[in-house]
Order: structure tokens, then C-alpha cells, then sequence
């Protein structure tokens, strides 16, 4: 649950701010002191540290007030990102949240438009920071009960940054927890109440109801669980102007891999370590739905998640066996720990049958994307030189950083079978993050389709305004894509 949010149009006074126990300002750069509250104090600090003003642009700085006040200053350059400024918020936070205080107040300074933005990036930081994610830790720390801003009161209340923190938060609450809590069946569960929650629609598809129907590729990562929970879920958000069902849906589908062992190409135990994050793709459009639930868009979404295992069993499915997807189409396993592209074969044609404006989906699903571009960003794939822009866009409205890879046909060849349409992936590895995505492409048909390789999804430290390591990548952008593609 979020902290109560209060909101005072006008400036922090020295009186609000000895009384504030925990407080992040943000100014402006300049090079000269302004009188807000407490600078003398900062001006002492920074010359104790032979510090110039305007590295607060790079640094915050954390001051002890008269009174115990805790007080961390921070200035934004006018031209910085979203990304830049919640880098620059979650460092300023990181001071105050260390210890763990049950009241926050944020005070911004400047001209009209830096407010509303300096107090975005505030309020989303504090409040996705403030929830405390699962754990079985026997002890655990005070929790943040409320956020005070000062100097920006924002038109909608704060209505969206609150609406991107719950389904953030959403996504990392889930993603974090444990191959133990969180099996495709309780996940199901989950999905249940989730709906009931937020007014969602759910058409599960079953083991048994997708190997009737000829989902072979799911199926065959989904054979090796003993507990046969694994679905397809059908999840659906209808705003006002999608609820005469006339309007075209924007599908999201999302990779869950519960926990994945490799199957008979088992990982080694320092690559299976975390494997319970394999998920994160599903947990991202489940956050997506949140948001925009809250948000009441005014556009229709099916959720497409893929729930299942990869397990190593009697029953599991093996090398060089060949299998029929959903579509039609055969292919030659090659490596059992290449899973995510099947189950998300056959999730992406339901999708796609379905006849939506634009599919994305999302998955954890490449080691080559990480190689690429680290854990600091995700790479996305696109149909069209004009969605590709569009997914630019969003990101850096957003603040998640993306790279757009091309996916030319001739890559194709690599994955040329003789006894099937297509091998699953190949044995080199080289271009992986590309060789997937042709294979993926298969599945759309002549969909749109935007597909993201979450490298980004956990980051050592946190990323962007995001402190814990799993950092909900792909919500925000998802929201944001969302604002780009309303008339």
C-alpha cells in the first residue's frame, strides 16, 4: 500500500522544515545561494567539504538541522531526462530512507514548469521506494505511513505518478517473490483477486485445454511440471471508450517462467540463482493493467501471460525432438533452456488471433541482451521504423531507457532445420537477442509488434528512481506507449 500523500501548493517555510524530521529539497542550478530554508546550514556543509553549489547537481547533499531535522539538497539541471532525474531523486532519497522514517516531506523550488517536473520525479520516487516487498525476514524495518510536498500542488493530484508506483510496485512484489510462493498456480490465483481488485475480465487456458487445441510449444516446456498448473491467462481491461468492444485492444504479453532449471540442459547453480525472476515479462503487464486501471484510460487491453516452469523431469522435453506450435508451425528443440520462445510462440499467436492494433510483449528472455547493453537498459525490437520511434518516445518520457535492434531476414538462415519450419534457436549463441526475435516473429503475423528484452529489469543498486535491485523496468514505458498511440 502507498503512503498518504498531502499536498501545500506554497514553499516550505525554516518552521515546516525544522519540523519535518526527513526532507528532500530540490532546487534549480545556480551558482548562487538561494535563501530557501536551511542554507546557511548548506552553505556551511559545503564549504566543510570544499564543495561548489552547483555539484549538488551531481551529488545531494545530506544536512543535520538545528532540531534533528535530516535535510538532503539536490539541484536538476533544466534539461535534464526523466531518467537523469530520478537518478539524481533516488540518490537524494537513498540519505533519508536509510533511516527508515515514517514521515517524508518534499519541498521544490523554481520557476513553474521545473516544479511540476522536480516534483514528479519526488513524489514517484518516494512513493514506489516507500513499499516494502515481500520478504520472510523475521524482523523488519519501520514503513513510510506518509509523503508532505511542498511548493507544487500538480493538476491531477499526483493522480499518474501514484498510478505508476502502485503497478511498479505491482510488478517488483511479484517478480521478488520465491519459486516457492509464487507457482503458476498461485500465481493464477493471484491473477483472480487481482481482477476483482481492479475490475479485470480472466479466460484461462489450461494444460489439458492447450494440447487439445494444439499449443505444442507451450506445452512441451510445460510437460516436464509435475503439477501440470501452467496456463495461458487472458487477462482484460476495458476503459470507457473500449467497453462497446468495438474498439481494436492494445495486447500486452508477458513471459512467466516461474523458475527455470534449464530443463535436461540444466543451468549451472550460479546461472539458475535468481531464476525465480524468469517471470518478470508477466509481472510487467500485469503492472501495465494496474496503472491503467487506476488511471481509467480510455483504451482497451488484453493481457496475454505465459505461466509455467521449466523443469528437469522424466517428462520434460528434450534436444532434437520436434514439435507443432499453436500455428502450425514445426520446430527442431535444440536447447531446453531456450524456453521463453516457445511458451511465448503460442501466447503470442492467441494474442494475434485476437486482432489487436498492436501486440508487445515482455520477457527476461536473452543473455546476449545483457551482454549488449549491461542491466542499465532493455533492448527493444520493432516492426516498423515508426513504432520503433514510438517506442523511443515512451522511453524517454518515461525514463526507462531502451536500444532499438534491427532483426534483418537474413539472419534467418541460422535458424534454417532439416527436419522441421524452424529450429528453436542455435547452438552458437552469437546474436541470440536477434536470432529470438526472428524466431518470435513468426507468431504475430502481420500484427504491429514491439518486443522488449528485459536486460533491464534487475540492476545491482537500482535504476532510475527505483532503489531495490528488481525495478519494475517496463510499466512506466508501458503506460507512456500507451499515451502515444491514444488519438
Amino acid at each position: 500500500m502507498l503512503p498518504k500523500l498531502a499536498v501545500n501548493k506554497q514553499e516550505i517555510t525554516e518552521k515546516s522544515l525544522h519540523a519535518a524530521g526527513h526532507a528532500l529539497l530540490l532546487l534549480p542550478v545556480s551558482k548562487t545561494f538561494p535563501e530557501v530554508p536551511g542554507w546557511l546550514e548548506l552553505k556551511a556543509a559545503l564549504k566543510r567539504r570544499d564543495l561548489k553549489l552547483d555539484a549538488l547537481a551531481k551529488s545531494p547533499v545530506a544536512v543535520q538541522l538545528p532540531g534533528g531535522t535530516l535535510a538532503v539538497y539536490a539541484m536538476l539541471k533544466p534539461d535534464a531526462s526523466t531518467f537523469e532525474a530520478h537518478e539524481l531523486v533516488r540518490k537524494g532519497l537513498a540519505l533519508l530512507l536509510g533511516e527508515h522514517p515514517k514521515a517524508l516531506t518534499l519541498a521544490v523550488f523554481g520557476e513553474a514548469e521545473f516544479r511540476a517536473r522536480a516534483a514528479d520525479a519526488a513524489v514517484y520516487a518516494a512513493l514506489v521506494n516507500a513499499v516494502q516487498l515481500p520478504s520472510r525476514k523475521s524482523k523488519s524495518d519501520a514503513t513510510l505511513k506518509s509523503v508532505q510536498v511542498f511548493g507544487e500542488q500538480s493538476a491531477d493530484g499526483f493522480a499518474r505518478v501514484k498510478a505508476l508506483a502502485e503497478g511498479n510496485s505491482l510488478t517488483r512484489s511479484l517478480t521478488v517473490q520465491g519459486p516457492d510462493e509464487l507457482t503458476p498456480g498461485i500465481y493464477r490465483k493471484r491473477i483472480k483477486a487481482l481482477a476483482k481488485e481492479y475490475g479485470w475480465t480472466v479466460e484461462e487456458y489450461g494444460f489439458d485445454k492447450l494440447k487439445k487445441m494444439g499449443a505444442g510449444a507451450f506445452c512441451a516446456v510445460a510437460q516436464g511440471s509435475p503439477a501440470k498448473d501452467a496456463a495461458i491467462v487472458r487477462i482484460s481491461y476495458r476503459g470507457k471508450a473500449g467497453k462497446t468492444g468495438k474498439a481494436q485492444p492494445v495486447a500486452f504479453v508477458g513471459k512467466g517462467i516461474c523458475f527455470d532449471t534449464g530443463g535436461h540442459n540444466l543451468k549451472p547453480a550460479k546461472y539458475m540463482q535468481g531464476m525465480h525472476e524468469d517471470m518478470n515479462g508477466s509481472a510487467v503487464v500485469l503492472g501495465i493493467l494496474a496503472a491503467a486501471s487506476r488511471l481509467k484510460l480510455p483504451v482497451a487491453l488484453d493481457g496475454w501471460v505465459a505461466l509455467a516452469e521449466n523443469h528437469i523431469s522424466p517428462e520434460a522435453y528434450r534436444q532434437n525432438e520436434v514439435v507443432k506450435a499453436l500455428n502450425g508451425t514445426t520446430i527442431e528443440i535444440v536447447h531446453t533452456d531456450a524456453e521463453g520462445r516457445m511458451v511465448l510462440a503460442d501466447t503470442l499467436t492467441l494474442a494475434a488471433r485476437a486482432k489487436p492494433r498492436l501486440i508487445a510483449d515482455f520477457a527476461t528472455l536473452t543473455g546476449s541482451m545483457h551482454y549488449a547493453l549491461g542491466s542499465r537498459m532493455s533492448g527493444v525490437f520493432a516492426t516498423s521504423s515508426a513504432l520503433a520511434h514510438q517506442a523511443s518516445r515512451a522511453a524517454i518520457a518515461s525514463g526507462e531507457r531502451i536500444v532499438v535492434f534491427p532483426y534483418p531476414e537474413d539472419y534467418d538462415s541460422a535458424l534454417d532445420s532439416t527436419v522441421a519450419d524452424v529450429k528453436q534457436c542455435s547452438m552458437e549463441g552469437e546474436a541470440d537477442h536477434i536470432l529470438a526475435t526472428r524466431f518470435l516473429s513468426r507468431f504475430v503475423g502481420d500484427t504491429p509488434w514491439l518486443h522488449m528484452d528485459l536486460s533491464g529489469h534487475n540492476c545491482k543498486g537500482g535504476l532510475g528512481a527505483v532503489m531495490s535491485d528488481a525495478n519494475g523496468f517496463g510499466v512506466a514505458w508501458g503506460i507512456a506507449l500507451l499515451d502515444g498511440l491514444q488519438p
